[in-house]
């Protein structure tokens, strides 16, 4: 449990004066002073419970009989980090994104879990709040802001605006997730703009998402109360929002990179790092393992030229101005939280040591405090509704014999366009094309329990495979499947039944990779290091197969995702996205 400042603030006094005692002290310190930008040599840092009372040049005089004392020997110490948008509703439970986190040296996250409330709705938010509590990390949460992306269209739970109300009294919900549909927001739709208004009258933060929108859309954007935005993607974007008074988050995850494009025109132009920040948006086990987590990020800028107390600052304090935390968090100064890092150089930034609120978690690389595993509500396991599923589940039927098919064309694993292909019936059913590089994709909804669902055809997949299924999908969670026959189509739909979620891949009948995801359909239940294995091998079963993408598992992620250009398969139908309307599979 966080101590207030409030109940706080006799003892700090008194330590700080040296009338009581402090229970750590850490000597010798180099010191990221993120409020001066400079590294202060000599510090010496005192705390009492879970704040510091003392940053200065001797501390002798808050040293007792119980005091443990650290010497840091002149190695580096900094505020611990923090992601300031990001969706741990992926691949791990909190519990074990966590350990991985922390020997990163993050210490704070700001998680938008909008997928889970996708797939379950306030029960399941409820659900993943409490995932998150009583782990030796801060896990701060936001009331998702971008359901139903398209109402007409989605499928999507959502909150109602009484359970959002509701919600943000909660002590770690800040506020409303990215409202990426900013057209909700520029056409003033009812319920979107009483969402904004309710934030904005309990003084809570809003998150933004802005891709596209650009001038007189971005002011009316802006000046609707939504401050934030990770998604430009280059210098110019950065600065017009900027210039708008937005903060930005410096995106490097799993989805994008954008570092390499900004950092160095940023530096080269002068600007002002006081609203800057990273975050990462998502990471999958790989990327984390590879990579790693914010301290990729304050590596790779220094590479580019940022000075080290700079990309710091961005990576503590700067975030915690942003969500009005300050006077708690962000820095190493008398009455902050202490959480605090210490590392051996300033090549690395991997911290040898970690703590979190005094407390040590992490300490020559290695995590040495207990995370106990959270007791998971059966309920929120059992969220693919479907039935068993038959090869005559995937027909497409013609009377024709030579037709003519709307595909989607897959120009990237995430943006899609209007493809044609020719294809033959035999018997009154039209199969895929290997040959021509023709798939069947399905969608088909599994949390409503209805038997909605849509098939059509895809082009440009590439692999030598006979069906890939998921039941993770932003942001409608329907099973999507692709395959190249009915057969294997209906082996990897009965498999991610049996496993209530998941990814998996299927050839001539047999299962060549799974991952699954018993959590609502989207989190395994299962260790960091066996979803990790797990995700390899699905990425690799179908990468080696000839796929023409590197990461075809976003090809199923993002089918279904009504954001982005141009064709989207739901179980309600294919969507032409510019348009708003249905596209027949068939001419």
């Amino acid at each position: 449990m966080t101590s207030s400042l409030a109940n706080s603030i006799l003892s700090l006094n008194s330590v700080a004066m040296g009338d009581k005692k402090a229970d750590l002290v850490l000597k010798n310190c180099n010191l990221f002073s993120v409020y001066t930008r400079e590294i202060i040599p000599k510090t010496q840092v005192a705390i009492v419970k879970d704040r510091v009372a003392y940053v200065g040049p001797d501390a002798a005089h808050t040293l007792g009989t119980k005091t443990v004392v650290i010497d840091v020997k002149d190695k580096y110490v900094s505020p611990g980090f923090a992601d300031p948008h990001l969706h741990i509703d992926q691949f791990v439970l909190p519990s074990e994104f966590v350990k991985k986190a922390l020997l990163c040296g993050v210490t704070s996250l700001f998680s938008d879990p909008i997928d889970i409330v996708s797939v379950a709705g306030y029960k399941g938010f409820k659900e993943f709040l409490k995932l998150g509590e009583d782990l030796p990390i801060r896990i701060f949460q936001v009331v998702p802001g971008g359901l139903p992306v398209d109402e007409k269209f989605s499928n999507s739970k959502t909150l109602s605006l009484s359970q959002e109300k509701t919600a943000v009294k909660h002590p770690h919900v800040l506020g409303l997730g990215e409202v990426f549909s900013w057209t909700k927001v520029t056409l003033r739709e009812p319920k979107t703009m009483k969402s904004l208004s309710t934030m904005l009258e309990c003084d809570c933060i809003i998150n933004g998402h802005t891709a596209g929108a650009s001038e007189k859309k971005l002011n009316a954007y802006v000046s609707s109360g939504i401050l934030s935005c990770h998604e430009p993607i280059n210098f110019d974007q950065v600065l017009e929002r900027l210039r708008l008074g937005m903060w930005i988050m410096i995106r490097e995850g799993s989805i994008r990179r954008d570092l390499k494009e900004i950092i160095p025109r940023m530096l080269s132009h002068g600007t002002y790092l006081n609203r800057l920040m990273f975050c990462s948006d998502g990471l999958d086990p790989m990327d984390m393992i590879k990579f790693g987590h914010i301290d990729h990020c304050i590596r790779e800028s220094i590479n580019l030229g940022l000075k080290p107390i700079d990309a710091i600052t961005m990576a503590s304090k700067n975030n915690f101005d942003y969500y009005n935390m300050g006077k708690d968090l962000g820095g190493i100064a008398p009455g902050k939280l202490a959480d605090i890092l210490i590392f051996d150089d300033l090549k690395l930034f991997k911290p040898n040591k970690v703590f979190v609120g005094g407390k040590l978690v992490v300490s020559n690389g290695n995590l040495v405090t207990s995370i106990k595993k959270k007791i998971i509500s059966p309920w929120i396991k059992k969220t693919v509704k479907l039935k068993k599923f038959s090869v005559d589940d995937f027909l497409i039927k013609s009377k024709k014999k030579d037709i003519l098919a709307n595909t989607i064309f897959m120009q990237t694993e995430i943006i899609t366009k209007i493809g044609s292909a020719e294809l033959h019936s035999k018997n009154g059913q039209v199969s895929a094309s290997l040959d021509s590089d023709v798939w069947k994709v399905a969608a088909f909804d599994r949390t409503h329990g209805t038997n909605r669902h849509c098939i059509g055809f895809l082009e440009n997949f590439g692999a030598d495979i006979g069906a890939f299924a998921s039941t993770w999908s932003f942001h409608e969670n329907d099973m999507i499947v692709i395959g190249s026959n009915d057969s294997d189509m209906a082996i990897a739909s009965n498999h991610i039944i049996q496993n209530q979620g998941g990814l998996v891949v299927v050839k001539s009948g047999k299962i060549l990779s799974s991952l699954p995801l018993q959590f609502a359909g989207i989190i395994s239940t299962d260790s960091f290091e066996k979803v990790s294995s797990n995700f390899e091998k699905i990425n690799h079963s179908i990468v080696d197969s000839g796929c023409k993408f590197s990461r075809p598992h976003l090809i199923p992620l993002f089918l279904p995702f009504l954001a982005l250009p141009s064709v989207r398969i739901l179980s309600g139908g294919i969507v032409d996205v510019k348009k708003r309307s249905y596209i027949q599979p068939i001419n």
